[in-house]
């Protein structure tokens, strides 16, 4: 299991992913799960992936081949004018990767091969964009209404996320934000595990603003969840008593 985040605000965009891939007392594997691509001055794109490993890695090998492809026809990162066209182009090469891998193996209608990627980044002249794209190489597109995607294990950190989302925030905030998101993940499901890769990526730069390897031993991150953990038990013996002998009763 995994559990990646892409979120955008006015400043930009905000990432991060764990890098568990497999778990259990004597099982624990890590792979990189987010990767990016860079024209200085130019473009920006970063994809995070879950699911299927060997699916996964395969759309990524397939990506940087074509990143250093010397023409431009074939160069999905750093030929697409547009990123709805490098989500378009990321969707056809993994509904192929999936396809071929469910073929060769008599799997064809079963998910054992099943993958979800987010495609975030900016190319210059356009505002910075953010895609969700699924295991039939469909997408969707983050908007007012739906400024965040997840992938993987979401349902510990979503709550954290809806309830303190403002579009307006700071990316320092931002990240805030998704520390304490993965802090309750990883808090909840063990399949979800340290290090974790943030990237903050401010508008209109075309770089990474600021990268990040969180690991064990990150003294923001500790901060994060026992602060945090505090903060819920100060915040539930606040709340009004609950009586069994109410006055109406």
């Amino acid at each position: 299991m995994t559990y990646c985040v892409g979120m955008v605000l006015d400043k930009g965009l905000v990432l991060m992913s764990d890098t568990r891939t497999n778990s259990g007392v004597d099982n624990i594997s890590v792979f990189r799960k987010m990767f990016t691509w860079t024209v200085p001055g130019e473009r920006i794109i970063t994809v995070m992936t879950a699911g299927n490993l060997a699916s996964t890695q395969a759309v990524i090998s397939l990506l940087e081949e074509r990143s250093k492809e010397p023409g431009e026809r074939d160069n999905v990162i750093l030929g697409s004018p547009t990123m709805f066209q490098v989500a378009t182009e990321i969707g056809r090469l993994l509904r192929r990767v999936i396809g071929d891998r469910q073929d060769a193996n008599g799997a064809r209608g079963q998910g054992k091969f099943t993958a979800s990627i987010i495609v975030a980044g900016q190319i210059a002249g356009m505002e910075p964009r953010l895609f969700m794209v699924y295991p039939e190489g469909n997408f969707i597109e983050a908007s007012h209404d739906t400024p965040f995607f997840q992938i993987g294990e979401t349902k510990y950190g979503r709550p954290i996320i809806i309830r303190g989302y403002d579009r307006q925030m700071s990316l320092e905030d931002g990240v805030k934000l998704l520390m304490v998101s993965f802090d309750s993940t990883l808090k909840a499901n063990l399949s979800v595990g340290l290090p974790l890769d943030l990237q903050v990526i401010e508008r209109d730069s075309y770089e990474p603003s600021h990268q990040h390897r969180v690991n064990h031993d990150d003294p923001y991150f500790q901060a994060i969840s026992s602060s945090w953990g505090d903060a819920l038990k100060n915040a539930f013996h606040s709340l009004p008593d609950y009586s069994f002998y109410r006055g109406d009763d």
